[in-house]
């Protein structure tokens, strides 16, 4: 499927996020208005491939979709093609729907592929690209944790609804001399809660990348105290673990790319601090508020650019490599590159140190 490209594959798959109609709409123009070609969009994530479950899209179809989040085309986490679960004789097997994908493509005459997701769906991307499918991939995830791109589409905006979040946590806190704790996103990095906690005025961070003690966070709540502020705000991270100890799992999810859904360490959290404390604390999870809404001026334009570029090195043949940010400028790398290893916050970074010169604790001192 090296020949000439005439017609495009896109789709959305992992969990949905802030900005995938941004690059959907970028990719379809560019397509269409740039390199006369036709676009198919695949719905439902990797499960469309395997369904042929598909519509045609025109620029006509992606208007007025800029400023909407979630995804036109729908998304899921679940349908791994190398990996797809089925029933057979009343048990649950695993079969390689790849070939029977491949069949698909041929069949609807599309010759390359746009894989909007995060490491999961990337890493099924470069499958298909080491089977001869032309693919690039788009870095997508609140968390901001694919190497290889400064920054992906969608934090932005989840870093604003939970900075928002605790603008008003802020208010409530100080009005009832409570502890507010905030549990947000971020899977196994701690980009959301670092920089909203900072942008947000908190008062203690929590992630995963510097294991905390509960000691040390009572400490720090209690010298505020002493201080004369009666109340305390702490951002934790769903990945945050105590030193020595592991993250808080919700839930396993079998079929899913990504089986561990991690939660409810902020309740955690919140009951030992209350008790060491002895100030009355309440917890807030703000779970999926962080990937709904419509996305920042920030992810619709490097969601277009991403989709625009995405479809430039397709044509440039740039096969099996992923749309990145750096600096200021949209490049391209492996996409191997940018799933091999998570980007995750180093103790020992700029950003660290003005959290902690300002005042912020990580519950580590």
């Amino acid at each position: 499927m090296n020949g000439e490209i005439k017609r495009i594959g896109v789709l959305t798959g992992g969990g949905d996020c802030p900005g995938l109609n941004a690059v959907i709409r970028a990719v379809v123009k560019t397509a269409i208005n740039k390199y006369n070609l036709e676009v198919v969009g695949y719905l439902d994530g990797f499960g469309g491939l395997i369904n042929n479950m598909a519509k045609k899209l025109t620029v006509a179809s992606v208007s007025g979709i800029l400023p909407r989040g979630g995804t036109i085309l729908g998304t899921t986490n679940r349908d791994n093609p190398f990996k797809y679960p089925m029933m057979k004789d009343g048990e649950r097997v695993y079969v390689d729907m790849s070939g029977h994908i491949m069949d698909n493509l041929k069949e609807m005459e599309v010759d390359a592929l746009v894989v909007i997701g995060g490491d999961g769906s990337l890493s099924i991307a470069k499958e298909f690209c080491d089977q001869g499918l032309p693919v690039v991939g788009v870095p997508k995830t609140i968390d901001n944790d694919l190497s290889a791109t400064d920054v992906t589409f969608g934090f932005d905006t989840a870093l604003v609804t939970a900075t928002e979040a605790l603008d008003k946590l802020h208010t409530t806190a100080e009005s009832h001399h409570r502890v507010m704790v905030l549990e947000v996103m971020g899977r196994y990095a701690g980009w959301i809660a670092l920089h909203s906690g900072i942008a947000g005025g908190a008062d203690v961070i929590l992630i995963p990348e510097i294991p905390f003690s509960i000691e040390h966070v009572c400490q720090k709540i209690k010298a505020r105290k002493v201080q004369g502020k009666k109340f305390s705000i702490v951002v934790v991270a769903e990945g945050a673990k105590q030193v020595g100890g592991e993250m808080v799992v919700q839930r396993i999810i079998a079929d899913s790319a990504d089986p561990i859904r991690l939660g409810g360490i902020g309740n955690v959290i919140g009951e030992q601090l209350e008790k060491c404390s002895g100030m009355e604390t309440r917890v807030t999870v703000l779970g999926h508020l962080q990937r709904g809404g419509s996305p920042t001026p920030f992810d619709r334009l490097l969601g277009t650019r991403y989709g625009a570029h995405a479809v430039k090195i397709l044509m440039e043949k740039k096969f099996g490599e992923m749309v990145s940010l750096r600096g200021t400028n949209i490049e391209s790398v492996p996409i191997m590159d940018a799933v091999k290893v998570l980007r995750r916050v180093s103790p020992d970074s700029d950003i660290v140190f003005a959290a902690k010169a300002v005042g912020i604790g990580f519950g580590d001192e």
